[in-house]
């Protein structure tokens, strides 16, 4: 719970930082502009806090299992290992996926042109 509400606090004080930034802009800045930017910046940080919410669960459950497993065959420690690496680079691969799609939002967002045209 701790965590949960440490990664809470840091999202929002991220949320803060960038509509500050964005509060800051020159005049050409309409209410649109801003409005925009802050739902991109918040729908960021949602999609990053599922996605490390969601890894951390399975990271943890594929290391529960390897260290169940090694503790009743401790001889297949090695095939256990290498399965687990392997598991473990699978999943934090999604939560790399994630954050891509985050920066994406962000810094290059595709649906930009529709509002700062408008």
């Amino acid at each position: 719970m701790k965590k949960l509400c440490r990664m809470m606090g840091f999202s929002a004080l991220f949320i803060l930082m960038g509509s500050s930034i964005l509060m800051a802009a020159p005049a050409a800045a309409t209410p649109e502009v801003i409005n925009f930017f802050s739902w991109a910046a918040l729908s960021a940080a949602i999609a990053i806090a599922i996605a490390a919410f969601g890894t951390g669960i399975g990271q943890g459950n594929g290391v529960r299992g390897a260290c169940e497993g090694i503790a009743r065959n401790p001889e297949a420690s090695g095939k256990i290992l290498t399965a687990l690496i392997l598991g473990l680079a699978m999943i934090e691969s999604l939560a790399i996926y994630a954050l891509v799609i985050a920066l994406i939002l962000l810094y290059a967002n595709p649906f930009l042109k529709y509002i700062v045209g408008a």
